[in-house]
């Protein structure tokens, strides 16, 4: 299948990125995506614990894919892409709690959104993997 160019809209920017699809630049943008909507959250007690929380798991779902890219068994890769798949859980989770509590815009919709997308594409992923263990 020839790669095709997608164009991704999003409140804060234009990306292109390698279709149908690249889990490894996905998850990269999400990270990136996490770190830029948590630099708007206000600066108080709440503001910045669960952005402290929301940056570590939104930032490790991409780390912990790379990481199993360079598993060191089919074994190792399927934990690592089930820690990714974990993060990207919680990244889930903090993201509704900034959407209900601290920041309501159209960028944190559509990174809850994203999250509940990596967490099941992650899960498809572990699960096609296993079958084959």
């Amino acid at each position: 299948m020839p790669a095709r160019k997608v164009k991704e809209q999003t409140a804060q920017y234009k990306v292109e990125s390698k279709a149908p699809f690249d889990i490894k630049e996905r998850t990269f943008l999400f990270g990136v995506r996490v770190v830029k909507s948590v630099g708007r959250l206000p600066r108080n007690v709440a503001g910045l614990e669960i952005g402290r929380q929301l940056i570590r798991a939104g930032t490790s779902v991409g780390a912990n894919v790379e990481e199993a890219q360079s598993g060191e068994s089919k074994r190792d890769f399927v934990h690592k892409m089930g820690i990714a798949a974990k993060e990207a859980r919680e990244a889930r989770y903090w993201l509704r709690i900034v959407n209900a509590t601290l920041l309501q815009d159209a960028e944190v919709d559509a990174l809850v959104q994203e999250a509940d997308e990596l967490v099941r594409i992650l899960a498809t992923i572990i699960n096609k993997s296993k079958r084959t263990l």
